[in-house]
């Protein structure tokens, strides 16, 4: 496992994905679940809240997000009219518990401010939704030096837009970034903006 000291110190910035990276995307999601499992209960009366949470989380685990209203939609019977209550859950949900940042994420973080070191957050995910998990999180007094981009304003990655307006704006070169991501498309966009990249598992 690495720590900060183990990282160049001539890096200036670092650059962070939001989902997966700075904390487990699962664990909005399953409160989203959870949250349109109770409101279906409270609506329709079955199923129970239990039984469809167990159900989104099993599916979830097994085979991700993708096309998870259908399948319960199809288990269940759940009426096509609730689609749209599912899909707004997403953006808007009040989430019953704070998100939780990975504790290796947190350290780094925290040594990287105390180094007087710039951390910017670009995030691929819908703006409204991402930020609607960031005002969510627990940052740890982190958040007046986090700067947060939503790489939909401009190109999503890999296109590296949004780092070079970045640098442009903090007077940085790209030999002074670090990306720190954990899939392909941050490894990519890491080289296609120039910048050294790191795999946040190095740090989990």
């Amino acid at each position: 496992m690495l720590d900060y000291k183990d990282l160049d110190p001539r890096k200036k910035a670092f650059v962070f994905e939001l989902d997966d990276v700075i904390y487990p995307e699962k664990d909005y999601l399953l409160q989203v679940y959870y949250l349109f499992s109770n409101f279906i209960e409270f609506t329709e009366g079955v199923p129970s809240s239990a039984e469809l949470t167990a159900f989104f989380k099993n599916v979830y685990d097994h085979h991700g997000e993708e096309g998870i209203f259908d399948k319960a939609q199809e288990a269940f019977g759940i009426d096509e009219k609730y689609r749209e209550n599912f899909d707004r859950l997403h953006y808007t949900a009040i989430l019953p518990l704070k998100l939780l940042m990975f504790s290796g994420v947190l350290k780094l973080m925290q040594e990287i401010i105390i180094d007087r070191k710039q951390i910017f957050i670009i995030t691929n995910g819908k703006p409204e939704i991402q930020l609607n998990k960031i005002r969510q999180m627990e940052w740890n007094g982190l958040e007046p030096y986090l700067k947060v981009f939503y790489a939909e304003e401009t190109k999503l990655k890999p296109e590296p837009d949004i780092l070079t307006y970045i640098l442009n704006d903090n007077n940085l070169l790209r030999k002074d970034v670090m990306v720190i991501g954990t899939t392909e498309i941050d490894e990519e966009f890491a080289a296609s903006c120039g910048a050294d990249y790191i795999n946040v598992a190095d740090f989990l």
